[in-house]
């Protein structure tokens, strides 16, 4: 299913901040190099959401579930303090060797700290609280992910969620992994401790915050 009609997505695009020459690098090797998996990459229009997002919450620390090759993290990561901190963590030794080398480019890399193994290992490992969490990762694993995430997040805080629309699949689901995707909307749908939103941006996005922010 086509979300958004292509020159809308293109129109989008061409006017939104364009990505600096190391991040359009990092995005045109992925898809050279990663071409069956290039659709993971957030890309320049979220990838800039995702910025603002945590500028606009003045975060100091940020956790990402799903790093791939380290776009989205960058991207983050340049709105943080000096001593800000993102942690992101990711499985495939590929996307992880890919992602370090640009962090070790970026000026923002010092910020990052990559883990490397499962994500809820990474998860169960860590201490609150974080400002802002991405999640993008395996899909059958996402509500594992948000109710790990969701202890850890600040007060103050916001979840962001990617992929909840599923390329509309989440209308008609069909395979295991549309199942959970509709599985988690409605289960953050129904759930007392946030409010949520969820943004037709690219493949969907969920916002989360928590419904008692103290």
């Amino acid at each position: 299913m086509e979300l958004l009609p292509e020159e809308i997505e293109e129109y989008a695009a061409s006017h939104s901040t364009q990505l600096d020459p190391l991040l359009a690098e990092l995005e045109q090797r992925t898809k050279t190099e990663l071409p069956d998996r290039a659709g993971m990459l957030s890309g320049q229009v979220e990838g800039f959401l995702l910025q603002m997002l945590v500028a606009s919450l003045r975060a100091k620390r940020v956790l990402e579930v799903g790093c791939f090759t380290g776009l989205s993290a960058l991207m983050m990561a340049k709105a943080l303090p000096p001593d800000g901190r993102l942690i992101t963590c990711d499985i495939e030794p590929k996307h992880i060797a890919i992602a370090r080398e640009y962090f070790g480019r970026s000026p923002d890399g010092a910020k990052i700290e990559l883990r490397e193994g499962p994500a809820l290992d990474t998860l169960a490992s860590l201490e609150g609280p974080f400002d802002f969490v991405f999640i993008d990762a395996d899909k059958g694993n996402y509500l594992r992910y948000y109710e790990a995430a969701l202890p850890l997040l600040a007060p103050n805080g916001l979840i962001a969620v990617d992929n909840v629309l599923w390329s509309g699949r989440v209308l008609d689901p069909k395979a295991q992994d549309d199942r959970a995707m509709v599985e988690f909307n409605d289960r953050v749908q129904s759930d007392a401790r946030v409010t949520n939103t969820l943004l037709t941006v690219r493949d969907g996005v969920m916002l989360i915050r928590r419904a008692d922010r103290g």
